[in-house]
Formats: structure tokens, sequence, C-alpha cells
């Protein structure tokens, strides 16, 4: 009954944030001119942050040619990718696994948030939630673990 309950949970919780990735893809790709609908105020801007050379994998250089060759992937789309491995591995209860994907995921949430807030010095609204979720996702996966494993010393 708990290992449902906790699969649906993760679950669920993948699929918001495969959500609010695909809302910051959205704001990726809009034009950069456009009014973003998470512009808030000076310090909350996601358009600034979805637009900025660490939005995406690897990050542009300062002085990189514009025809320049070089692919560069939207962080919004490694982050899709992400939680729905995530979502796959919740549904089967592949705990182990999942707790690797989610630590890999909160390590870049962690990493993001600081250029966020020292180097950008602007937040995104849609990665302040992905880094809600995936923290979420992490603790509620060792919980599993740490139930299932009990669940094992007293049977």
């Amino acid at each position: 009954m708990l290992n449902k309950v906790m699969r649906g949970l993760l679950a669920a919780l993948a699929l918001g944030g495969l959500f609010v990735s695909t809302r910051a893809l959205q704001v990726h790709n809009m034009d950069p001119g456009a009014a973003p609908p998470c512009a808030v105020n000076e310090h909350w801007d996601c358009g600034a942050v979805n637009h900025s050379r660490f939005a995406v994998f690897p990050p542009r250089t300062f002085d990189e040619d514009p025809n320049s060759k070089t692919v560069h992937v939207p962080i919004a789309a490694i982050g899709m990718a992400g939680y729905a491995l995530m979502f796959l591995l919740a549904l089967l209860g592949r705990w182990w696994a999942l707790l690797q994907v989610a630590e890999i995921g909160f390590g870049a949430a962690c990493l993001l948030s600081y250029l966020e807030a020292f180097v950008l010095e602007k937040w995104c609204i849609y990665c302040v939630w992905s880094q809600a979720i995936v923290t979420a996702i992490l603790l509620a996966t060792v919980a599993a673990l740490v139930l299932r494993r009990r669940a094992r010393v007293e049977a």
C-alpha cells in the first residue's frame, strides 16, 4: 500500500516538474523582446533568465560567434528529459535509480540557483518551482527507501 502511495506521489511530483520545465522552455523559445508571462519586477524575470547565456548547455561564451556551429541544448529541455525519466522510474518503483537521478537534478538546480542569485541577480519563477519540486522528489525518495528498509527489517 505504502509503495503505491509513494509511487503515485513521486510520479505526480515528476509530472509537476515536467510542466514547469515545459513552461520555462516556452519562455526560452519566445522572442526576447516580448514580455514573458512571468516578468514580475526587476528581481523576478524568467525572460531574462531563460534568455541568458546560462540558459543553454554548454553556456554561451561572451565572444561566441553567432554563426558558430556549437550546439547548445536549452536547460529547460534537459529538465524535461530528467523529469520524464524520474516519472518513469517512480512508476516502476526503481527507488535507487530515482535517487541517483534526483541527486543529479538537485545538484544541477542548486548550481542554476546560484547563477540566478549571484551572477544574473534575477530569478525565474519556473526555475524556483523546479528547485522545490526536485528537492521534494529527492526527500520523498529518501523517505521511500528508509520506509522500505524498515519494512524489510521488521518482516
